[in-house]
């Protein structure tokens, strides 16, 4: 089954209410979906960040990418997400994950669980915002492992697949042909839970740069992953770079053999992937896509 497209921005930077505003704008402006807000210490607080943006903007919906699960009781998040729901006038899509940043949680003064307890945490939310009043709000769910996929299986309108792994403290990318492992075991995950309806399939592309010369865009990147080859960096999943044409070529791909068709991108890449979904929209307009 394929799935229109669907395109977001993840904001984090910090910024008055007027730069907020001009920025959720120029999102609209570009022809995003969605204005995303992150869910880190340091960065904009995401429930009236949020409101902000429905009430600045007409057409994107809003929602989080994703809420660190472990911050939040799950009764009291619910009164959040109504409300939210609500004054954004049904446009909010909830994102949730476990929280991975273990120094976030200490900050915060909250215990950071191990990896298991995280992901009953993330149930118990789940199970309470199956709840009226916020039973109608689309949830997001992101992750790689089994539980987590299970979970998304089960409950949500988006699977969202992270494109690395946390190992500890050290941050490791998904090949291509990992992240395509994970994407089939999610699908058993469907097919266990007999799910009718599959989940869209969202991915987050972590760069985004518009070239006529790849090699050289992801030589930046290779000190990060020393241990890929350059053609393992040239086919990761979460890089979009080259031209504007090559970008749309490499999405429509990853549309076709793993089924994702809702990507996000960092703010700082907010412009330059503008003209990609310019470029996907004329070969294959979105159902309602303003022209």
């Amino acid at each position: 089954m394929v799935l229109p497209f669907r395109f977001a921005v993840n904001m984090l930077a910090p910024g008055s209410g007027d730069e907020w505003r001009t920025r959720c704008r120029r999102a609209e402006e570009l022809g995003y979906d969605l204005i995303l807000i992150a869910d880190h210490l340091g960065a904009p607080a995401p429930f009236p960040s949020l409101v902000a943006a429905a009430e600045t903007t007409t057409r994107p919906r809003v929602g989080t990418f994703v809420l660190n699960a472990g911050f939040y009781n799950p009764v009291l998040l619910a009164r959040e997400v109504a409300t939210t729901a609500a004054l954004t006038g049904g446009r909010l899509e909830l994102g949730l994950g476990t929280g991975y940043v273990a120094a976030e949680h200490e900050q915060a003064g909250l215990p950071f669980l191990p990896p298991g307890p995280r992901v009953d945490h993330l149930a118990a939310v789940v199970k309470e915002l199956a709840k009226e009043p916020t039973a109608d709000v689309p949830l997001l769910i992101g992750g790689n492992g089994d539980r987590v996929l299970g979970l998304a299986a089960r409950h949500a309108r988006v699977a969202a697949f992270s494109g690395g792994r946390f190992e500890g403290t050290t941050a490791t990318v998904l090949t291509a042909e990992e992240l395509a492992a994970r994407v089939e075991a999610y699908a058993g995950f469907e097919k266990e839970a007999g799910r009718v309806v599959p989940a869209e399939r969202n991915l987050l592309l972590q760069r985004v740069e518009v070239t006529e010369d790849r090699a050289a865009a992801v030589a930046e990147f290779r000190p990060a992953v020393p241990y890929l080859t350059e053609e393992q960096i040239l086919d990761l999943p979460i890089l979009a770079v080259g031209t504007v044409r090559e970008i749309a070529d490499r999405l429509l791909a990853l549309r076709e053999r793993l089924g994702f068709s809702y990507f996000t991108v960092l703010d700082d890449s907010m412009e330059a992937f503008g003209p990609v979904i310019a470029e996907l929209r004329e070969r294959e307009p979105a159902p309602g896509a303003s022209s």
